[in-house]
């Protein structure tokens, strides 16, 4: 009887493991990567510049000249979204870098040598990086309520617009770990990153609509991650027409594929 009494505790032990577990590695990792942040703000400075030119620059320009239809959304508006995409694009794509700076230090074999799955630390590792696209996020809402960007500033669609950012830079950072597992190089991995994020970014919809485009660059747009990231910040942000549930269930798919993808490279660079 005390055997049969104490099997469904331990069954039900078991099946809340991996969700702890998973949960633990994130919150760690996030906790890590802020106070990263905290003792490093220089970093934080420094990548607000890029947004700022794209959008006092670029935005500012174009939106005077006219040169790009976008209906009746002025054009600032229509590119602050894209720009915010942008930034955490550009700071999640180099995320496997600091990969394989932990792995000549040591670091990433101790992590893998702890019984936590490599499935919990990609992910946990995926998710800290979206702590420094966050940042970036916060940087581009203080420069459109600056520059009088039309954004509905209703705080369930801010949460909204950075959970959106969150999975993209999670599928982006692990397509970067997953390059780090194969290429194994700092160097390596700095010169396909810079290869893919230029043709990522204009390869999506942050510039300007998708009827403006060829029929073959439509395509590639279709398949760009990014593009889905960017239209369900413009639905959420600027109440453009748009489908959030497709958008946000293309971003989850690809996440998960990242991190799966990830997973499976990441025992390459504990060799």
């Amino acid at each position: 009887m005390s055997v049969a009494h104490d099997a469904p505790p331990s069954v039900f032990a078991e099946a809340i493991q991996g969700p702890r577990m998973l949960w633990g590695r994130i919150t760690a990792l996030c906790l890590v990567e802020l106070s990263r942040i905290r003792h490093d703000r220089v970093e934080l400075y420094t990548r607000a510049v890029q947004p700022a030119l794209w959008l006092l620059i670029f935005g500012e320009t174009f939106t005077r000249i006219h040169a790009i239809p976008t209906g009746h959304v002025r054009y600032l508006d229509y590119l602050a979204p894209g720009i915010m995409a942008q930034s955490a694009l550009f700071i999640a794509i180099f995320y496997g870098v600091m990969i394989i700076w932990e792995r000549d230090f040591g670091i990433l074999t101790k992590l893998l040598a702890t019984p936590t799955p490599r499935v919990a630390l990609v992910t946990g590792k995926a998710f800290a990086a979206s702590i420094r696209a966050i940042a970036q996020v916060i940087v581009v809402f203080v420069l459109a309520a600056i520059l009088g960007v039309a954004f509905d500033w209703n705080p369930l669609r801010l949460l909204g617009a950075t959970a959106a950012v969150v999975l993209g830079s999670v599928f982006f950072s692990t397509l970067s770990m997953s390059i780090a597992g194969l290429v194994l190089t700092r160097e390596r991995l700095l010169g396909i990153g810079q290869a893919i994020t230029m043709p990522l970014f204009f390869g999506s919809n942050a510039l300007y609509p998708v009827a403006l485009r060829p029929g073959w660059l439509r395509v590639i747009t279709h398949v760009n991650p990014l593009s889905y990231e960017v239209n369900a910040l413009r639905t959420l942000l600027l109440g453009l027409p748009g489908n959030p549930l497709a958008d946000f269930g293309a971003l989850l798919v690809a996440a998960v594929v990242g991190i799966v993808a990830a997973s499976v490279l990441m025992g390459r660079l504990a060799r």
